[in-house]
């Protein structure tokens, strides 16, 4: 026989009652008493009806969604497990709702409470969706209208997309699994560019695939931006809440993941008129540039005529200066030889009777040696 410590059977119970599925996951009906808060701020309460009573514990006040007092009538979720210093069992309670509020909607905001603090609807964190996205995938049921009005309104809007479904029911047991295994066969893929996930209104019941928390993380987890079209435009799921971008209703997601047809060409005309008033301005600026450049030259070479001309000017005048002509009109004449046609600068040069061409400013004549006399020099 074994004999074992109370320390071994409190952990073995612990055990037990925290592998249970049911008990991990629990919603649980009374009426509130012993109602006290510690010091920091966890509520120690009692839920009990007319049978039975059980020790309950909240740590976090936010997911309160009542005003708690004794005599209270409420719904607690949580876990049931042991408290092994004093081997109690109680709930560990993770959200309390008023009574008469329906399972599936106290469900909804208990999770949309938890996976909000996790931070998976945290706006920081949700992607843009592409502008011009060239291929989109699509994730509802294969014979519904909603994959028309998605497919029509896609083809009208931009017919340059290609669209590419990856069916499954979006109600039932079988959904839950479905939207799972479409949304990650479209993310192996590596090409889409954008996801779709859709369905049309209906009941929470109907909608309460796309608030199932495994549908939820892999929204938060797909490699392309998720548009979440579900139900309409008063319905809201937790799909909404995680995915990327949340549309009313199907049609306004396929809305919302193209560019409208028209509104691109008047995008493209206002950027050809943009670009041709951009390039007109240029071509402008550019005229004006070389009409300052010719201005510039035609100066430039106005003035270096000018400086030649009056270089020119100055060697003529020096060359002026230095003519025998110049010196002619000063009273000196130039006297030639009539025979040999040699300038006569010396007296030795000619004899008596020699015939010779005198030459003067205005003109020239003959004349004849009759005699000649040296001058004697200065110094």
């Amino acid at each position: 026989m074994q004999v074992y410590t109370v320390a071994q059977i409190t952990g073995y119970l612990r055990d037990i009652l925290e592998s249970d599925g049911v008990l991990a996951d629990i919603w649980i009906s009374g009426e509130v008493s012993n109602l006290s808060e510690s010091s920091a701020g966890h509520l120690y309460f009692t839920l009990k009806d007319e049978a039975s009573q059980m020790r309950c514990i909240l740590f976090n006040r936010k997911r309160l969604s009542v005003e708690m007092e004794n005599g209270i009538a409420v719904v607690a979720h949580g876990r049931i497990s042991i408290y092994e210093v004093s081997g109690a069992v109680q709930l560990y309670v993770d959200m309390i709702q008023p009574t008469g509020v329906g399972i599936l909607h106290m469900e909804f905001e208990r999770l949309k409470a938890k996976l909000a603090e996790e931070g998976l609807f945290e706006p920081s964190r949700k992607r843009p969706l592409p502008a011009f996205p060239e291929r989109i995938g699509i994730v509802t049921s294969p014979g519904g209208a909603v994959l028309h009005d998605i497919t029509n309104i896609i083809s009208r809007r931009y017919p340059l997309v290609e669209l590419v479904l990856a069916p499954t029911t979006v109600q039932g047991e079988s959904a839950i699994p479905g939207i799972i295994n479409a949304l990650n066969a479209l993310n192996d893929r590596g090409d889409i560019d954008v996801i779709i996930i859709a369905r049309g209104g209906g009941s929470i019941e109907d909608l309460w695939a796309f608030n199932d928390e495994k549908v939820a993380r892999a929204i938060y987890f797909s490699k392309a931006p998720v548009i979440s079209g579900v139900g309409h435009d008063t319905d809201f799921t937790i799909a909404d809440f995680v995915a990327d971008k949340r549309a009313p209703t199907p049609s306004a997601a396929a809305e919302l993941a193209v560019p409208q047809g028209s509104e691109l060409e008047l995008r493209i005309q206002n950027f050809v008129t943009a670009m041709i008033t951009t390039l007109a301005g240029r071509i402008e600026q550019n005229r004006q540039h070389v009409d300052d450049l010719a201005d510039t030259i035609s100066t430039q070479v106005k003035n270096a005529v000018s400086i030649s001309q009056e270089r020119v000017r100055g060697q003529e005048l020096k060359l002026y200066s230095l003519s025998p002509i110049d010196t002619l009109q000063r009273g000196y004449a130039l006297v030639q030889h009539s025979a040999t046609g040699e300038l006569v600068s010396q007296i030795s040069q000619v004899e008596r009777g020699d015939m010779i061409k005198v030459q003067v400013s205005d003109g020239q004549f003959n004349s004849r040696v009759t005699g000649a006399k040296k001058v004697c020099s200065h110094e």
